[in-house]
């Protein structure tokens, strides 16, 4: 349960979630996976880091009902700089990330995939930013770096998902595989980046960064600032609380 880590005699680091009932996680589980990414990348017996979990999906982002519980402003900030920093342990991290996405990848989900170097998925997986529904925003810019502009921007209005498959016609996923296949396709990629030069990779990893036409961290960022001028109008209080709730938002503006 939780996050869990392993290393191989290859220097093939494994990061597993696994936080039923949906794999979304609360604010002390972002900070953990971004401690646990950004030290794999600096220990140098570490060549590659595989990123998956187990359940039902990947990653089913924030916990909102942890939000809820909490009075005024501190889960909202604590996950947003929570998220921040996990997605940025993926991108900064100095050796490639592979993930390996199952079911559904949603809202925070999208923002680890989107900086993760390399994907392969199941063939059940599916992709999508419910933010407008939850009454915030964010994470576009990570599927920016898996579909085309206009099916982002079509994808963040609607909150209407996307395949596995529809990815790959993209070239953003890698490979899609059965279910039960999805591991060893992860693995089989890490295997094949392990087997280089470690010295090459991290320089490899460096410089992709260093020529990305975009700044994630900051446009990202910006994207968040938006979140809290709509917690600041009340809006999204009552989106979070109708997903609680189970019920249909009441929204007056």
């Amino acid at each position: 349960m939780g996050i869990t880590q392993s290393i191989d005699q290859a220097g093939i680091a494994e990061v597993v979630m696994n936080n039923p009932p949906v794999n979304a996680l609360n604010v002390a589980g972002w900070f953990e996976l971004a401690r646990i990414i950004r030290e794999l990348g600096e220990n140098p017996e570490v060549r590659v880091v595989i990123l998956r979990a187990e359940g039902r999906g990947f990653n089913a982002g924030v916990d909102i009902k942890e939000m809820q519980a909490t009075e005024g402003f501190d889960a909202l900030i604590a996950a947003n700089k929570g998220c921040f920093e996990a997605f940025a342990a993926v991108y900064d991290c100095a050796v490639p990330v592979i993930a390996a996405v199952n079911g559904y990848c949603l809202g925070g989900g999208i923002g680890l995939v989107g900086n993760a170097d390399v994907i392969v998925a199941s063939d059940d997986a599916t992709f999508a930013l419910p933010e407008v529904d939850r009454g915030a925003l964010g994470a576009a810019t990570h599927l920016a770096r898996l579909v085309p502009q206009h099916r982002m921007r079509s994808m963040v209005y609607t909150a209407k998902s996307i395949t596995a498959q529809e990815l790959l016609h993209f070239g953003s996923v890698l490979a899609v595989v059965p279910l039960a296949d999805l591991r060893e396709a992860a693995f089989e990629v890490a295997r094949d980046i392990a087997a280089k030069s470690p010295t090459v990779m991290r320089a490899a990893k460096a410089s992709l960064n260093g020529i990305d036409p975009i700044d994630v961290k900051r446009s990202y960022r910006y994207e968040q600032g938006f979140t809290f001028e709509l917690n600041l109008s009340g809006v999204a209080d009552e989106a979070r609380d109708a997903f609680v709730e189970k019920r249909d938002a009441e929204f007056t503006e």
